[in-house]
């Protein structure tokens, strides 16, 4: 016997709809009470943050060409004008005037600015070149390191060391392309001032020794143009440690700033005497040791040039010669006239 009962099929998609939300498929209305519902819980407002806001694009035109970012030109950098060297490096200006003694100088038989050429004269025109040689270079011969800078020293006292400082000073300052500074570096017993006939002061050890001390009152301007004079200055217990320290080599390289032509000769101590000599043969690229004749001893010349091996260039300067193996004798041609 067949079952008659209605099968169940399974409900609509409408019924489940209404089973779900509550609507009616028939009378499209609810068959939810809303009426009964709790009140929605109320919403408080919260403050609009611009960070969370969204950013509206403006409106574009249909065909709108794309919108391309560039960076702002940027104009080119103008190149820094040249400055002058003096100009960077403004040069120490002396404060001080001096008058040489001409007929000192003559008396004792040395270079005189302005005079007829001598013997003498021509003897250290052969000198400086040699020197100037030296630090300029030429083509096989290259430039000495701080061959600007020279020393004259000897063994010992009375061989002629500041004799030949004056002399290679005035000869250099005739030079057209350069400036010299002498300094007076025997701070024990200075003699420079007295052979030029200029007037002490303040000097070397006195900038040494308080590096505010203003330069300019410790170099003497000279009535020759290009010859400028730096004097010992106070003796000091501690010359030898204030020449061996850094401000020696400051203050050097102060002298020379904004004067690139300038030549520094330095009048140094008895090497056998004093031992500041072989400390300032380190501050300098060129060393003349001054030899006398028929007076210096080989033994004292070899121990002299041992304790100035801070030089790296030291060369021999024959002085008090009577009697020259060649028969050179500078000076008499300028003296005969007529025609050469």
């Amino acid at each position: 016997m067949t079952d008659q009962r209605p099968v169940k099929r399974p409900p609509s998609l409408l019924e489940r709809a209404a089973d779900m939300f509550g609507i009616d498929p028939v009378a499209n209305a609810p068959t939810i009470d809303v009426s009964k519902l709790p009140p929605e819980p109320m919403k408080k407002a919260r403050k609009a943050n611009p960070a969370e806001e969204p950013v509206v694009a403006a409106p574009q035109p249909e065909f709108a060409p794309p919108v391309v970012e560039t960076a702002p030109a940027v104009e080119p950098a103008k190149p820094a004008p040249r400055m002058d060297i003096a100009r960077a490096a403004p040069a120490v200006v002396p404060t001080r005037q001096g008058t040489i003694d001409r007929a000192r100088l003559a008396a004792r038989g040395m270079v005189v600015p302005g005079a007829p050429v001598t013997g003498i004269s021509e003897e250290y025109r052969i000198v400086k070149r040699e020197l100037i040689r030296n630090f300029a270079g030429t083509a096989g011969r290259p430039a000495l390191p701080r061959g600007h800078r020279v020393l004259i020293a000897s063994a010992n006292p009375g061989e002629g060391k500041t004799f030949s400082a004056v002399n290679l000073a005035l000869s250099l300052a005739a030079e057209a392309d350069h400036d010299v500074l002498l300094i007076d570096a025997d701070i024990a017993k200075p003699s420079v001032l007295e052979v030029l006939g200029l007037d002490d002061g303040p000097g070397l050890m006195d900038a040494l020794a308080d590096p505010h001390f203003p330069l300019g009152d410790c170099l003497i301007q000279t009535d020759v143009p290009g010859l400028k004079v730096m004097p010992a200055g106070m003796q000091h217990m501690d010359d030898t440690e204030l020449l061996a320290s850094a401000r020696t080599e400051a203050l050097l390289a102060e002298l020379e700033r904004g004067v690139p032509g300038r030549i520094i000769i330095l009048d140094s101590p008895p090497v056998l005497a004093a031992s500041p000599a072989a400390v300032l043969a380190g501050h300098v690229g060129q060393l003349i040791m001054v030899v006398r004749a028929d007076q210096t001893l080989e033994s004292g010349l070899r121990d002299a040039i041992g304790l100035m091996g801070g030089c790296p260039h030291i060369q021999l300067l024959l002085n008090g010669v009577k009697f020259s193996p060649g028969g050179r004798r500078f000076g008499t041609y300028y003296g005969q006239g007529g025609g050469a």
